[in-house]
């Protein structure tokens, strides 16, 4: 402003009847006013349209909302093993997060942190199921991650696979058998994999891959239902539900010896060639 531009005395603006109607209905009172001016409001104020309240703190409620569809809930316990696998066997890719993430079918739902689903394309043509998630998965919620997890992102990608990959013939889709961390890392027990078991069948059964590479004994013998050795079961093309299983050792254990990684790599040419050996279906 000028230097010589006269200053304007401050004039409050003006307070008038519509201005406290407004306030009034925007909660914002009380306001301090001469009583001629409300009676001016209230007087002013438009005949208010039938069925509709005046006084905004008992006005009409908002109307409902439309209802939400209704997801579906995992069977309780008491409903029976049955109703459980049949809702299992019913779920879709998009369902399986929140289902693992309710399930307490057996005690490590309550000790760990998140179930770990699995990872990778959903239309991918190998399959990895390793047997249970570690520390660092569950804290990620991601399967295979860590030292052992690099490990294996080398082993895939020695035979053009890549766990970030889109393209199906060089996208995997990695699981494990169970969905939650035993403390402690310790080995799963039975009754936990009889419990999470139906989630990996309906895994494999809504992937259908051209392959599964089984990695360590839990994840063998669960797939099998063989109590053979690993060092038995490597080198033979195995079957589950019609699809070929070919098994091998767990990442973690070849960071415990690292001496059988040679053993590893014959056992992914193996597969190599037994997914090439198989005609493409899909």
């Amino acid at each position: 402003m000028p230097a010589d531009s006269p200053t304007r005395p401050h004039t409050p603006p003006r307070l008038t009847a519509q201005t406290v109607r407004w306030v009034h209905a925007l909660g914002l009172g009380p306001l301090y006013v001469r009583r001629s001016v409300v009676q001016q409001a209230q007087t002013a104020a438009p005949p208010p349209a039938p069925g509709v309240a005046t006084d905004p703190a008992v006005a009409a409620p908002a109307p409902a909302p439309a209802p939400a569809t209704p997801r579906r809930a995992a069977p309780s316990a008491a409903e029976g093993a049955d109703a459980r696998a049949a809702f299992i066997a019913r779920l879709q890719w998009d369902e399986f997060d929140a289902a693992a993430q309710a399930c307490r079918a057996c005690k490590l739902g309550s000790t760990r942190q998140q179930a770990v689903v699995g990872c990778g394309s959903t239309r991918a043509q190998w399959m990895i199921v390793g047997e249970a998630p570690g520390a660092e998965e569950d804290r990620q919620g991601q399967p295979f991650v860590g030292a052992a997890g690099q490990l294996l992102d080398a082993m895939l990608h020695a035979i053009g696979l890549d766990r970030a990959a889109q393209d199906p013939q060089h996208a995997v889709f990695i699981a494990n058998v169970l969905k939650c961390r035993p403390p402690g890392n310790r080995n799963p027990a039975p009754d936990e994999v009889a419990q999470c078991l139906p989630f990996l069948q309906r895994q494999i059964a809504l992937l259908q891959p051209r392959l599964i590479l089984a990695l360590g004994r839990f994840a063998a013998q669960s797939l099998l239902g063989s109590n053979a050795p690993i060092s038995q079961l490597r080198g033979q093309v195995h079957h589950y539900a019609g699809i070929p299983v070919v098994v091998s050792y767990h990442p973690a254990y070849l960071l415990r010896n690292p001496v059988d990684k040679a053993r590893v790599w014959r056992d992914l040419c193996f597969a190599r060639n037994t997914v090439e050996s198989f005609p493409e279906t899909g």
